[in-house]
């Protein structure tokens, strides 16, 4: 099945996805406190504020091809600290 250059792919369509998720942070921060503070306790609002702005440069860097490496990097990177941080909030 050929594609038109310029549509959207999956890969796009899931860094949209992380983007407006990453807005939405800064949209209604009270939201995602309970998923935010068992692994950032201190700070969790700052902790909310830093992942949204993570989430959507991310979400944003998959959505073009032309900086869909860097943001699979970003992404690999970002899920590992969120991984050391859950694993170290469980200690």
């Amino acid at each position: 099945m050929a594609t038109r250059k310029g549509s959207l792919d999956a890969v796009s369509l899931l860094g949209g996805g992380l983007a407006a998720t990453g807005v939405a942070h800064f949209v209604v921060p009270q939201a995602f406190a309970p998923i935010t503070a068992p692994v950032f306790p201190d700070d969790t609002t700052t902790w909310t504020y830093r992942n949204g702005a993570s989430e959507t440069v991310i979400g944003l860097a998959l959505v073009s091809p032309r900086t869909r490496r860097l943001g699979v990097v970003g992404l690999v990177g970002y899920l590992g600290f969120l991984g050391y941080r859950a694993a170290l909030a469980k200690k």
